[in-house]
């Protein structure tokens, strides 16, 4: 499983497991400050579970972009980001009508992406061989 991630991208285990870890160190911490603790973890959940798409989906746009020219990147990259941030933007809207999930945290699950980014050095160390 590892090595077709490291296919598609050598840094996106480490970049998975960065999401990971700083998904569940979120949830550990900031489950104690909320009412509605189901609510959270689930937003939290379906944040994290985006940003592993997120992560995966940038990566496979990356690719597919390498074996364009730079009009035809340029013209790709910006279609899946946005395509990405419509997603975004769509699943918060329908967390918010449905209140289904604490927005707030399907956005702090979504930003473990960015921690995850910061981390990757580190985590990367994981999977070299």
């Amino acid at each position: 499983m590892i090595k077709k991630i490291r296919q598609l991208n050598n840094a996106l285990p480490g970049l998975f497991l960065g999401i990971c870890l700083s998904g569940i160190l979120f949830g550990m911490v900031f489950i104690w400050f909320v009412k509605e603790k189901w609510q959270f973890g689930f937003g939290l959940f379906l944040g994290v579970v985006m940003a592993l798409l997120m992560a995966w989906h940038m990566a496979y746009t990356l690719d597919a972009a390498m074996n364009l020219g730079e009009a035809g990147a340029v013209k790709v990259m910006q279609k899946h980001y946005f395509l990405r941030y419509g997603i975004v933007v769509l699943v918060c809207g329908i967390v918010m009508v449905t209140e289904v999930a604490n927005p707030l945290a399907v956005f702090l699950g979504i930003m473990t992406l960015k921690v995850a980014a910061y981390l990757e050095p580190f985590t990367h160390k994981f999977f070299i061989k």
